[in-house]
C-alpha cells in the first residue's frame, strides 16, 4: 500500500524567517489522520532565512534527525556541543532525560532542511548529539545515514527501531530498498520527479508506505530522496 501526501495538501505556517511545511500534526498544525505513522512522530520540510533561527529549546524523550538539503545550519546546546551541518550531512540529537538547543541559519543563503522525529525504544537515558558528513555523490543507491539498528556501523546511531537511507538518483536511474515484514517506509523526494512501485510523486510529496516487501524507485528528474524505515 502506497499513499502520496502532496506537498500542498501538508500543514504548515509562514513566519517570516522560517516557511515550515508539517508532513505530520505539529505546533498549530493539527490533523487526527495525520499524527505519526508508525514510530516516525514528526517530518518538517523547513526553509530558514539567512541570519535567523531556532533560538535555545528544550526537547526529552525523542530522537531528532535534521537533513541538510541547501546551505548549513550551526547547532548549539548546553551540553557544549557545537557544529556546523552541510547540505547532504545529517545531525543527530538524542533528546533522553532532556537537552536544550539553537539552530541557526548562519549562511548567506536560505537553508532547506527535513527535521525529522522518531519515537525511541526507551525513555529516560543521557542525551547526545553528533554529525557526519555523507557526500551525496556517488548514492547510485540506498546510503544509511543513521539507525538503531544492528550492524549498521558506519551511519550514525539512534535509540530508535528505525534507519534514515538516502539515495541520488540521475533522470532514468533506479534503485530498489527491500523492507522486512511487518514494516513501514515514509519516502520523501526532496528534489526532482521519482516513480515508486508505479505511484509518481513530486519533489517534497510525501509517501505513506505499508504491506510493501520491495521499493524500487525510478528518477523521472535527478532526484534526491530521502527515507526512514519504521517499526
Amino acid at each position: 500500500m502506497l499513499e502520496l501526501r502532496p506537498f500542498n495538501t501538508l500543514g504548515g505556517a509562514h513566519h517570516g524567517w522560517l516557511d515550515a511545511h508539517h508532513h505530520f500534526s505539529f505546533a498549530e498544525y493539527h490533523d487526527p489522520q495525520r499524527m505519526h505513522w508508525g514510530n516516525l512522530r514528526v517530518w518538517n520540510d523547513d526553509i530558514i532565512a539567512p541570519g535567523t533561527g531556532f533560538p535555545q529549546h528544550p526537547h526529552r524523550d525523542m530522537e531528532i534527525i535534521t537533513y541538510v538539503r541547501e546551505g548549513a545550519i550551526s547547532h548549539a546546546d548546553n551540553l557544549g556541543n557545537t557544529g556546523r551541518t552541510e547540505a547532504g550531512d545529517v545531525q543527530v540529537m538524542s533528546a533522553g532525560t532532556g537537552i536544550a538547543h539553537s539552530e541557526y541559519n548562519l549562511e548567506a543563503t536560505p537553508t532547506k532542511i527535513f527535521q525529522i522525529w522518531i519515537i525511541p525504544n526507551e525513555g529516560g537515558l543521557p542525551p547526545s548529539w553528533g554529525a557526519k558528513p555523507f557526500p551525496k555523490e556517488g548514492r547510485d543507491g540506498f546510503v544509511t545515514l543513521a539507525s538503531g539498528k544492528a550492524g549498521d556501523n558506519e551511519s550514525l546511531r539512534i535509540r530508535a527501531d528505525a534507519r534514515l537511507v538516502a539515495a541520488t538518483l540521475k533522470a532514468g536511474e533506479s534503485a530498489e530498498y527491500r523492507l522486512d515484514s511487518g514494516r513501514r517506509a515514509y519516502l520523501v523526494p526532496a528534489t526532482g520527479a521519482i516513480e515508486i512501485n508505479g505511484l509518481r510523486a513530486q519533489a517534497r510529496d510525501g509517501v505513506a508506505v505499508e504491506d510493501e516487501a520491495v521499493l524500487r524507485v525510478t528518477a523521472i528528474e535527478d532526484s534526491e530522496i530521502v527515507l526512514v524505515d519504521l517499526a
